[in-house]
């Protein structure tokens, strides 16, 4: 039965009493629907319980007991958090009637964060966190040092095997929670290191003088240790930016800092600009970081925006101009990161990633008002610098704009005519469709032969599309295949309020899919379109609608056995298990491109919804892809050259 076949039959037999109403009682509610709690059970939710065992670490940091977090990969994937703060409580809870570590470790909403005597903020809003982790772990270990002794409790799927023990004395203090993630919950438990070491950088930049260490005993060194980092910062957003911008050209020699309080709210914010043509601006509240944006957002935007153009228009810079000027030009080649700490912030839904509170918006606004202002007075020649790099933002988007409405008085004129190359299918509704970006007119081809025309379109791309890291705006819409996607997608961009906003209502396919060749170049063409998506359609990703397709590298045959492999490690498996230890027994076909299949193999491996895998694209951090994309994609060569040379020893590159 297919997805859209399925029905909906509450109560089954038509009987709906009383017996019918299930109470889920202590963790089983969080098993029974885990992805209410984490989000998912894919790779995100799977990072996600550290993230949330770190945040308790953290929030030990920020109320001044811990300075050191360690957190260990182990070699069954099960992952240890150790910190040096106070140790969770273990003496009895009167209410419950049991140790507070077990009430902690068992019972929802429950912690130190519900009392502002404990902790001023945390980032842990909703206290589930720990014991969340506790019912999605097969196994987990709670090892507390506190008071000269070692407390120890260890669980299953959230229940205690035992009561809380002494196990010696400790002259130390902290907390060390062990788990391994249920292979029965998750659709993988494998961790990857990159994923929880980015978080760890930006966990350290942003909680400035905290150690964080990540230890990974599944990857030996040359050396014979373990892969390792440590992530500390000195001077907290200063450095954020300065990594953040490290493969890009500045405008100024110096990163504006401000560290200030604004009505009992602490504010740090880091800004510098450069000479690309993106606005780079990520937002955190107490570590979480708000990728919808939210009040903070607002009153950064705001504080920045009537300083500048005040300043502008005081020196005179602005006299020319021949149009209005608007806030997106004075955030244009802008890179900043923004820290709020809020003692009961208010976010908007479930995620966390919007921020409500209002008061926030006038505290940021003050605080970048102030010392903006201050630097522009201190500074004369970096604020020419920065007004005049504003004045040419709002030329080319003025420029931007005149291509754009171009292309899409085109459209209306043409009565919305979709790109020539464009293979439509037959199914209208967006929910039931997709669209294959193809490399190539060969490639191209071939999928159009072997795709189900009822709800697959074929969109192929000449070449290798513009490098928009790179370009101004009003080149990037004049670009022609650039503007086939756009027509394809059905999508607009650009409103009076913002010129970048993505507009989706019209959006014609809910998977969109890059379908590359399984080498360099396909490789290549492919960060080329995710670039160009995360700078210019990154709502379209959060939506949940980018995807990646996975050709196969190999066809392998032996006799009438005949089967694909997508990696080395797979090759070598069906080799050794068909080979009879004589490797030329099997016939190996390496696919160099997707023109190299026929129609019918590449709807088998590649395209057809039965058999096909496709890798989701998501922004889990939005400030190291940015950085990642940035470096990638930018003019800076060695850094690139270094992030392949590190990476080239633990990634697959042709899976």
């Amino acid at each position: 039965m297919s997805d859209t076949e399925k029905k909906v039959n509450p109560g089954g037999n038509g009987n709906y009493s009383a017996s019918s109403i299930q109470v889920l009682e202590g963790l089983e509610a969080v098993r029974k629907r885990p992805s209410m709690y984490i989000g998912d059970t894919g790779e995100r939710g799977l990072h996600h319980l550290v993230y949330e065992v770190v945040d308790n670490s953290i929030d030990e940091a920020l109320a001044g007991y811990c300075k050191n977090i360690d957190v260990v990969i182990q070699k069954d994937n099960s992952v240890s958090v150790k910190d040096d703060g106070r140790g969770i409580p273990t003496e009895l809870h009167t209410k419950e009637n049991k140790s507070a570590l077990e009430v902690v470790m068992t019972v929802l909403h429950a912690g130190g964060k519900f009392d502002k005597d404990s902790y001023k903020v945390s980032g842990g809003l909703h206290g589930v966190g720990v014991s969340c982790v506790n019912a999605l772990s097969s196994y987990l270990k709670a090892e507390v040092h506190r008071d000269g002794q070692m407390w120890i409790q260890e669980y299953s799927i959230g229940k205690p095997k035992d009561d809380v023990r002494v196990a010696g004395d400790s002259d130390i203090t902290g907390t060390i929670i062990t788990f391994k993630p249920d292979e029965s919950i998750f659709q993988t438990t494998v961790y990857k290191y990159e994923t929880l070491a980015a978080r760890l950088r930006e966990l350290a930049f942003l909680n400035a003088g905290i150690n964080l260490s990540i230890i990974d005993e599944r990857a030996v060194e040359e050396d014979g240790s373990f892969r390792s980092e440590t992530f500390f910062s000195n001077e907290g957003l200063k450095e954020f930016v300065d990594y953040l911008d490290d493969t890009r050209v500045k405008l100024t020699p110096e990163i504006i800092h401000i560290v200030t309080e604004k009505n009992d709210i602490p504010v740090e914010i880091a800004m510098q600009y450069n000479t690309t043509f993106s606005e780079n601006i990520h937002s955190y509240v107490n570590n979480i970081n708000t990728i919808e944006g939210g009040t903070h957002l607002t009153g950064f935007r705001r504080g920045l925006t009537r300083t500048l153009k005040n300043y502008a228009e005081q020196s005179g810079m602005l006299s020319k101009l021949k149009f209005d000027i608007s806030g997106d030009d004075f955030r244009e080649g802008l890179t900043s990161v923004i820290s709020v700490k809020v003692q009961e912030p208010q976010f908007e839904g479930q995620t966390k990633t919007k921020l409500g509170n209002s008061e926030v918006s006038l505290a940021v606004d003050q605080a970048v008002s102030e010392a903006l202002a201050h630097y522009l007075e201190e500074n004369p020649r970096s604020a020419r610098i920065i007004v005049n790099k504003v004045v040419l933002a709002a030329q080319a988007r003025h420029a931007a704009r005149k291509a754009r409405e171009m292309v899409q008085r085109k459209n209306a004129l043409s009565g919305g005519g979709l790109p020539g190359k464009l293979s439509d299918c037959s199914e209208k509704d967006p929910s039931l469709t997709e669209v294959f970006l193809v490399e190539g007119d060969s490639a191209g081809g071939t999928a159009k032969q072997g795709r189900d025309r009822r709800f697959q379109a074929i969109l192929p791309l000449r070449g290798k599309i513009l490098n928009v890291e790179k370009a101004m705006v009003h080149k990037i819409f004049e670009n022609e295949e650039i503007k086939n996607i756009f027509t394809a997608l059905g999508v607009t961009i650009g409103t009076e309020e913002d010129s970048k906003a993505l507009n989706m209502v019209k959006l014609r396919y809910h998977k969109v899919i890059i379908m590359t060749d399984a080498d360099v170049d396909g490789s290549h063409i492919a960060t080329l379109i995710m670039t160009f998506f995360f700078r210019y359609m990154q709502d379209l990703i959060k939506a949940g609608y980018l995807y990646i397709a996975t050709p196969p590298l190999y066809l392998l045959k032996k006799g009438k056995k005949e089967t694909y492999a997508w990696s080395e490690q797979q090759r070598r498996q069906v080799i050794d298990e068909w080979a009879d230890g004589v490797e030329s027994n099997v016939h190996q076909q390496r696919y160099k491109g997707l023109g190299e299949m026929n129609a019918e193999q590449l709807w088998d491996t590649t395209m057809n919804p039965e058999n096909r895998t496709l890798q989701q694209v998501t922004i889990d951090n939005a400030a190291e892809a940015d950085h990642i994309f940035s470096m990638l994609m930018g003019d800076d060569v060695p850094p690139r050259r270094k992030f392949i040379e590190d990476h080239a020893t633990y990634a697959n590159i042709d899976a």
